[in-house]
């Protein structure tokens, strides 16, 4: 009996002192695999097909009575806002590799890796791809935010294509873990432009003006002319930088939000996008949201964001050409963020949504922190604002000195 005891006390100790080595030289790391598919279905593998549960919600973008939310690398679910209250899924709109979409004149814009989808989308029970415009976003490569470790595995180039990327955190014995930088290999508001055009959020990487549509990839702005809807011409790219993530349009000027930067490019000559001036940070995740004499830009630190620390920066531009930091505030975990009126709203991951009053920049008073949330980005709209979160859609309604909720539509 006594033999059992000491065999299992040794049996314990044993145990505890693996976990205190295991401890020591493994850690949990976010790992991303290639989802991949043969060029040959990549080709015709645009649908519309029946609403289906979303699995992983991307950006948020609204136009006239609907509301498109992206699947990160799957397509864009299509819902019917005409009452904010019950907003009803209509469609889902299968387009592998597709981040970003924005829409004009009834004509829906999507990236497919590094295609151009033009979609008509006048009855929206019978949508259409009218164009493909094949390998004009010559270097759309995205990847997984936190991402610490990419298992290429086996690709057969030749003949498959990847078109994103899933993610899982495992256990890694630490000293065998390599993380090289994976930009070697390869060469995220409402902010409305006029015309019948739509409105999608600071994480944007598309924005149409006018007769133009911008469409930023890591380092280049992709032009097109867009006058006949159907058929974009594919013009000069402008070199701009390095790590752009977001773009945002404030008259003739786009902003460019980067993980090293805010970068500002004057639109007078559509065509030609030319450089005024930057404003330089730590390397962090990046979007940027601009009012008359200010610009918001939120840095998300950790992991494969660079920074270690996250905050909101506000940047006077009341001289275009000296942009001049002139507050940071801290947050948590930033993602999207947008402005009406006097109100700023940012989207500050697991810590929630927090309203401020931008009335007397740079003190910059808190209003209200919607917590309990996960929260990814935001749409102030004339009426309503849509919030994206983690599968589900919020809208709220403007109050005086607040917001308060309209509904909470479970994506699922």
């Amino acid at each position: 009996m006594k033999k059992n005891i000491l065999f299992g006390l040794t049996i314990i100790l044993f145990t505890f002192s693996s976990c205190n080595d295991d401890d020591g030289e493994y850690a949990d790391y976010l790992v991303a695999r290639p989802l991949v598919i043969s060029k040959t279905e990549f080709a015709r593998s645009v649908a519309i097909v029946d609403p289906i549960p979303i699995n992983e919600s991307g950006k948020i973008y609204a136009y006239e009575d609907y509301i498109f939310i992206n699947d990160k690398y799957q397509g864009v679910h299509v819902i019917n806002n005409s009452n904010p209250e019950s907003p009803q899924k209509v469609a889902f709109i299968k387009i592998p590799g597709n981040i970003d979409i924005s829409v004009k004149g009834n004509f829906l814009y999507a990236d497919s890796i590094t295609d151009l989808i033009v979609l008509d989308i006048s009855n929206i029970n019978e949508i259409k791809q009218v164009n493909r415009l094949e390998g004009v976003l010559r270097d759309n490569v995205v990847f997984p935010a936190g991402a610490e470790i990419f298992e290429w595995g086996t690709i057969d180039y030749e003949n498959d294509i990847v078109v994103g990327w899933e993610t899982v955190v495992e256990r890694r014995k630490i000293e065998e873990v390599s993380q090289p930088d994976i930009f070697i290999d390869f060469a995220e508001n409402a902010n409305d432009s006029g015309g019948n055009i739509g409105q999608g959020g600071s994480l944007a990487r598309f924005k149409i003006v006018d007769d133009y549509l911008y469409a930023v990839d890591s380092h280049t702005i992709n032009v097109f002319e867009i006058s006949d809807l159907a058929n974009p011409l594919d013009l000069e790219d402008v070199y701009a930088g390095f790590d752009i993530e977001t773009i945002f349009n404030r008259g003739n000027h786009l902003f460019l939000g980067s993980m090293r930067g805010m970068y500002i490019y004057d639109i007078t000559s559509p065509a030609t996008p030319e450089y005024v001036s930057e404003f330089q940070h730590g390397t962090a995740c990046d979007p940027v949201v601009v009012d008359d004499n200010y610009a918001y830009v939120t840095l998300r630190g950790g992991n494969f964001c660079g920074a270690t620390e996250s905050g909101l920066f506000i940047v006077d531009i009341s001289t275009i050409e000296n942009p001049e930091l002139k507050v940071i505030y801290p947050m948590d975990e930033p993602y999207g963020l947008g402005i009406k009126d006097d109100k700023l709203f940012v989207c500050d991951g697991a810590s929630g949504l927090k309203v401020y009053n931008k009335s007397n920049v740079p003190d910059l008073p808190q209003l209200n922190h919607f917590k309990d949330i996960v929260t990814f980005d935001v749409i102030p709209m004339d009426e309503q604002l849509l919030m994206i979160g983690d599968g589900i859609l919020y809208q709220y309604k403007y109050l005086n000195n607040d917001i308060s909720l309209i509904s909470e539509f479970n994506l699922n």
